[in-house]
């Protein structure tokens, strides 16, 4: 039973995975795929976490926070790089966990990537729902409180009740991009490309209009003295890289679409490494530039940029641009993990460890459009009810788990698999992989009781669902036993 449970699986070969009916279409190049990776990452981190870290966390010295997130974020996506080379399909870092890892542990990440795609998607949500009344605000519309809040707010002593009804704004949204994402994966990727050159147009405009306003005196002290409870301070620093690195989790978000490349083995390490060199460039520009334009302690809002902007009355006609790209960006971000969810379901149905409607594929516009419209529902309900901060940090949280099996899985497979051929291989592979798994495992340590609570339920929910079905249903398992039995 337990050697069954960490079995491996090593056909990945697509004629394995085109027995279900059509196949996805390949369409994307290489900067396709970098306008994925660009579109799924720039998004919250930038236009709300980035304020709030440095508030709450690491004041000034929030750019170190970006920092070392950035840091581990590049020793997990040269991982990913070679995985990619490797195991050419949709499923990411589920499929390999899979290969080298075994089934349990392979069901163990595609539960948290869940939690990394779906719930990323919520948290980005409900980021889009500050922009979007803050641009209603500006024109006389005023959403009232019950329909634009999250009934639940999440505290020192957990969730508590706010009395607001839903956040209509945040499900509008979702909603509207699952329906997009339901058509086709060339309109999306079409419409992702549109909207991350608006995105990174805008941030650039506001960094190098902010720059003339930028007072040096508000980067002092740029380390604020410890506060205790992970407030300023390098403790404060480090539980701020924990929180920024939500703005980062998405750039392996375009291994999920390798099915769709036109050359996965070239397109896609490019398009990780290269979309993660271009956000963390973008991240630092920014952080710099709101620190400066007014002090940190200002920054803890829904829309901090628009927060910094409003000191300065030369830079209020930015406001109404800086909202609508905003909008613009975090619905960019929204996209891309609606996109990216179905195909890990798909991949883990097509495995046998989810029933099998998750594996259908439309007959006309090509895309897993069953996943497609479950992902999307499920991302709007908790988008409706629950506030950024406990899904940001719970989306962190997955992602770390995920990252932690794919740094070590590349090392693993080093040694159990040396003779595959790898177009893409880590440098140092040894101190690359080793330093991925400890800075991930560096940042989960800076996570509350809380959301560690939350994780546990989630993972034993997880657990009951693959021992309930999974198990008895895996492909791999079959075929095992029925080898064992010849």
């Amino acid at each position: 039973m337990l050697k069954q449970l960490f079995a491996r699986k090593t056909d990945f070969s697509e004629d394995a995975d085109t027995t279900h009916g059509p196949s996805l279409r390949r369409t994307l190049g290489p900067w396709g795929i970098t306008a994925l990776g660009i579109g799924a990452v720039i998004g919250s981190g930038i236009f709300v976490v980035t304020g709030q870290a440095a508030a709450e966390h690491a004041g000034p010295a929030v750019l170190i926070s970006f920092i070392l997130a950035a840091i581990c974020s590049g020793f997990t996506a040269l991982c990913y790089s070679e995985f990619a080379t490797l195991i050419p399909i949709s499923g990411s870092s589920y499929s390999y966990a899979y290969a080298t890892l075994g089934e349990v542990v392979a069901w163990f990440i595609g539960w948290n990537m869940v939690l990394e795609y779906g719930i990323s998607a919520s948290a980005v949500a409900t980021s889009w729902t500050g922009y979007f009344t803050s641009l209603l605000d500006s024109v006389g519309i005023h959403l009232p409180p019950s329909l634009s809040d999250a009934p639940l707010a999440y505290t020192n002593n957990g969730l508590v009740a706010t009395g607001h009804l839903i956040n209509l704004p945040a499900v509008a949204i979702v909603l509207a991009l699952t329906w997009v994402c339901y058509v086709g994966i060339r309109e999306s990727a079409g419409i992702n490309l549109g909207m991350v050159a608006l995105k990174v147009g805008l941030i650039i405009l506001v960094v190098v209009a902010g720059y003339r306003y930028v007072n040096p005196a508000n980067w002092h002290p740029f380390i604020p003295a410890s506060q205790g409870n992970h407030k300023y301070g390098w403790d404060g620093i480090l539980r701020g890289a924990g929180m920024v690195f939500f703005a980062y989790i998405g750039f392996e978000a375009t291994s999920t679409a390798a099915q769709e490349c036109k050359n996965p083995q070239r397109d896609l390490p490019f398009g990780t490494l290269v979309s993660l060199v271009i956000c963390t460039v973008l991240y630092l520009a920014m952080a710099a530039v709101l620190t400066g334009l007014i002090s940190y302690t200002q920054l803890g809002t829904d829309e901090p940029i628009v927060t910094a902007i409003r000191a300065h009355a030369e830079l209020n006609w930015l406001r109404p641009w800086v909202e609508v790209g905003a909008l613009i960006g975090l619905s960019s971000v929204i996209l891309v993990m609606i996109i990216a969810q179905p195909r890990i379901f798909m991949i883990m149905s097509r495995d046998g460890l989810l029933p099998p409607v998750f594996s259908r594929i439309h007959p006309k516009h090509r895309t897993p459009h069953l996943n497609t419209i479950i992902t999307g529902v499920g991302i709007a309900i908790l988008a409706a009810i629950f506030p950024l901060d406990l899904l940001a940090n719970l989306t962190s949280m997955g992602t770390l788990i995920a990252f932690v099996a794919v740094c070590a899985g590349v090392l693993i497979l080093r040694y159990t698999s040396p003779e595959l051929p790898r177009t893409f291989r880590v440098p140092w592979a040894h101190f690359t992989c080793i330093a991925g798994v400890l800075s991930c495992l560096a940042l989960l340590a800076t996570m509350d009781w809380f959301n560690w609570a939350l994780m546990i339920a989630w993972t034993v929910i997880g657990l009951a669902i693959y021992f309930a079905y999974g198990v008895r249903h895996s492909h791999l398992r079959l075929a095992n036993n029925s080898a064992q039995t010849k």
